[in-house]
């Protein structure tokens, strides 16, 4: 049994706060083009979020603090989306789905089952507070906010008489606990700035049970538009066209076509909330596809548990000048006969297919380019290390 990660009080991060140190921020201006008439479009050099150099002061310190949370979120989605599934699994003795390599590819084909066993959820992670202008598609009301009243209604939380009103914040001893427990809930979750705390960045569970209601081909316009494939309209150059625009959509996502609702929703989010001059990441876990895949300013990524053999973690471990009991200790999340399960990274980057055009001007699709690649592949350290860097390995062309 793989043991749960170690349980960090919150208040470390509370500190952090007033001692910072600025992550570096790997980011690339995207172009973004306004869907405008032809004759009157113009090249606008801006992202949809602003870069670091762009930001005042205090604008920079509460990127770094959800840069830090962030990091901090990574690790509790990892544990609960790959770790305990896994644990679900050998709980009821079931074997564990491993992901296959080819099934990390661009444009690779999931097999079409869902197991009961693995952890579903979605999470978005908003750096700012998302407008009341939004809530048409991103349904966030009075109704399904983290309240006391509205959770005893949703029969959601185990409630008590002390129920703590401070643990939907992130700083708080109890978030995680917090967290797990509104995590199987439908539809997704919501983080966010806390808009009432005007003093300083807090952030909170502001929201449960938030469904994204924008339909798909609004979306997939928006990013037809944005990249220059169409100038007004999906259909403007007939269904056949329309449809492939659509296709691309998803792979854009790294999804196959048939995604899953949580995966579809995920996604979708993703490309309406490019209209909030803020960053945001979302994080997603199905029953089909057994990953945890994460969408953020920086891309896709998806991590797995990949099943490695002895003499694989022994080439790893030497690869990287670790001594083999260290690699165990900080990379293995559980030994079994002779394999080890690690987790597994890998980071996709964008062709120049789903980049804007530099000269602006309207292109034609070719939808047998390929609008993703892999760019980054890492074994990561276990949930809770703190001192090993995840370790390069090659494993989807291996």
């Amino acid at each position: 049994m793989v043991a749960d990660i170690d349980k960090k009080s919150s208040s470390t991060i509370a500190e952090y706060r007033t001692a910072i140190n600025y992550p570096r921020l790997a980011a690339t201006i995207i172009y973004i083009f306004w869907p405008l008439p032809d004759k009157i479009i113009q090249e606008i050099p801006l992202a949809f979020w602003s870069i670091r150099e762009e930001l005042s002061q205090a604008n920079r310190l509460r990127r770094s603090y959800y840069e830090l949370l962030r990091d901090e979120l990574d690790q509790q989605m990892i544990q609960y989306g790959l770790i305990d599934s896994y644990n679900n699994f050998h709980c009821k003795k079931l074997a564990f789905p491993f992901v296959e390599k080819r099934e990390l590819k661009p444009r690779a084909r999931i097999p079409d089952v869902e197991y009961e066993c693995q952890n579903t959820f979605l999470v978005i992670f908003v750096e700012d507070t998302i407008p009341t202008s939004c809530k048409k598609y991103i349904r966030f009301f009075d109704e399904n906010k983290t309240t006391k009243i509205n959770l005893l209604q949703s029969k959601t939380l185990p409630l008590s008489d002390t129920f703590d009103r401070n643990q939907k914040y992130i700083e708080s001893a109890h978030f995680v606990d917090f967290l797990r427990i509104l995590l199987p809930v439908d539809y997704s979750l919501l983080i966010q700035r806390d808009p009432a705390s005007r003093n300083r960045d807090r952030y909170c569970l502001s929201h449960f049970h938030v469904r994204i209601d924008w339909p798909i081909a609004e979306a997939a316009e928006n990013l037809a538009l944005n990249l220059r494939y169409i100038s007004k309209d999906l259909y403007e150059k007939g269904d056949k066209h329309a449809e492939d625009i659509q296709k691309k959509f998803f792979e854009y996502h790294g999804l196959p076509l048939m995604a899953g609702g949580r995966r579809t929703a995920a996604i979708v989010a993703a490309q309406y909330l490019k209209r909030i001059p803020c960053i945001t990441t979302i994080y997603v876990g199905s029953s089909e596809s057994r990953s945890l895949i994460r969408i953020s300013e920086r891309g896709v990524s998806k991590y797995i548990l990949l099943k490695l053999t002895n003499a694989e973690m022994e080439s790893v471990a030497q690869t990287h000048h670790l001594p083999l009991n260290t690699f165990y200790r900080n990379y293995v999340v559980n030994r079994k006969g002779g394999f080890g399960i690690s987790i597994f990274q890998a980071t996709y980057s964008y062709t120049n297919q789903a980049r804007p055009p530099e000269d602006g001007k309207l292109r034609e699709l070719k939808p047998d380019l390929y609008w993703l690649s892999v760019a980054n592949q890492h074994i990561l350290p276990k949930p809770g290390i703190w001192k090993y860097p995840p370790l390069p390995m090659n494993v989807i062309y291996s």
